[in-house]
């Protein structure tokens, strides 16, 4: 009778009461089902992740790599000009160099045997390699012997080609020989007013005499060394100039060239000091004389450390900046975006206006420091005077 009067609260009140039954049956089921669908789904997410970034990855190191390798080459002499490179025909834009090897006998042919490296070249029945722009003596099969370090073990004959940086010196020199000259006869024709294309270096003339030599070697003995000081600035700073435009030259970043510029000061410092200057390194008045023995050393030591820092801080700076800038300008093809590749540019500009400062200043200093040298050797000490 209850449930005919009340049909619809029992129902409701039974449903009520199996609900949760079917509920739990229903959610162990579903959920068992959804595991193992989420499982399945972050598995296969995990995987296609994985591949990805593997692939990303290899990509990228390859970019990394591949940057890597053209700073490197970028740093290093060239035996041949190349202009551009189109890595998928493997054409070379360019023009060869020729090779002069002493080996047995001058032997000089063209760097187009090398084929920028992939081929072995004969000449007069000898077979060369060319490996990291040196060249090393091999067989016919171009075998290289693997020694220490990863370094070839064969014979490398004595090098005297005309390289990329040969080319870059013989430009800058032929530049400031017709520029100069320009300039001393125009000086001659117009009664001491400069014309032509040399006026505008007229006040960096003056200013290497004003303020750089007669304020260090004085006003007696600073025309001797005039020419020099003139020659160098101007051969260190064009070839600076020269290292930032996109023709590829790394001159002054070769230590070889530094060392041999500050081989010329020391040189110079040496055969044309005066009495005085060598007094004061091998028996320095006013000292005791058991000091003597123990300072002269140290002094004679030093005439040597002076050039050598010379070649390093010119060595060291320009080199330093064309890998940071090459690196900066890497970073665009390694970030691929628009904001990364802005940025890059951006700071690769900016950077760029920088290396011009940089290659006036180190034209600056190396200067400076040959011409406080000069005067060193040349200083006259009056140690009665002082006395006094």
């Amino acid at each position: 009778m209850v449930i005919s009067k009340h049909p619809l609260r029992f129902i409701l009140t039974a449903v009520i009461v199996c609900l949760p039954l079917f509920s739990f049956a229903k959610t162990v089921t579903d959920t068992t089902k959804v595991k193992a669908n989420a499982v399945s789904t972050v598995s296969e997410t995990t995987a296609i992740k994985d591949e990805v970034s593997q692939e990303t990855h290899k990509e990228s190191t390859d970019v990394k790599s591949k940057i890597k390798e053209f700073i490197n080459h970028h740093l290093l002499d060239a035996h041949d000009f190349t202009f551009s490179a189109n890595e998928e025909t493997g054409e070379h834009y360019g023009f060869s160099l020729p090779i002069i090897l002493w080996d047995k006998g001058l032997q000089v042919f063209s760097s187009s045997k090398f084929n920028h490296g992939e081929k072995i070249a004969e000449h007069n029945g000898n077979f060369y390699v060319l490996h990291h722009e040196k060249i090393y003596k091999t067989d016919a099969t171009g075998t290289l012997i693997e020694g220490h370090g990863g370094h070839p073990e064969n014979v490398r004959p004595l090098d005297l080609s005309i390289t990329k940086s040969v080319i870059g010196i013989l430009g800058i020199a032929l530049l400031m020989f017709f520029l100069f000259s320009s300039l001393g006869k125009s000086y001659a024709k117009n009664n001491g007013i400069a014309s032509g294309a040399g006026r505008f270096f007229e006040p960096l003339v003056l200013y290497v005499r004003d303020e750089i030599a007669i304020p260090n070697i004085g006003e007696k003995g600073y025309k001797k060394y005039m020419s020099y000081l003139l020659t160098i600035f101007f051969f260190v700073f064009f070839l600076n100039i020269l290292g930032l435009t996109p023709l590829g030259f790394n001159v002054t970043g070769n230590i070889a060239i530094t060392a041999s510029l500050a081989l010329l000061t020391y040189l110079i410092t040496t055969f044309t000091a005066n009495k005085s200057y060598w007094g004061h390194i091998f028996w320095m008045p006013g000292v005791p004389t058991p000091m003597k023995f123990i300072l002269a050393p140290i002094e004679l030591l030093g005439t040597i450390i002076k050039p050598f820092s010379l070649m390093i801080r010119l060595y060291a700076n320009i080199l330093a900046g064309h890998v940071v800038l090459m690196s900066i300008i890497g970073l665009m093809f390694i970030f691929k975006s628009w904001i990364g590749s802005t940025l890059s540019f951006g700071l690769a500009f900016a950077l760029s206006i920088l290396e011009i400062l940089v290659a006036f200043l180190q034209a600056y200093i190396f200067t400076m420091l040959s011409a406080l040298y000069f005067g060193a050797g040349n200083e006259e000490h009056h140690h009665e005077e002082a006395h006094h």
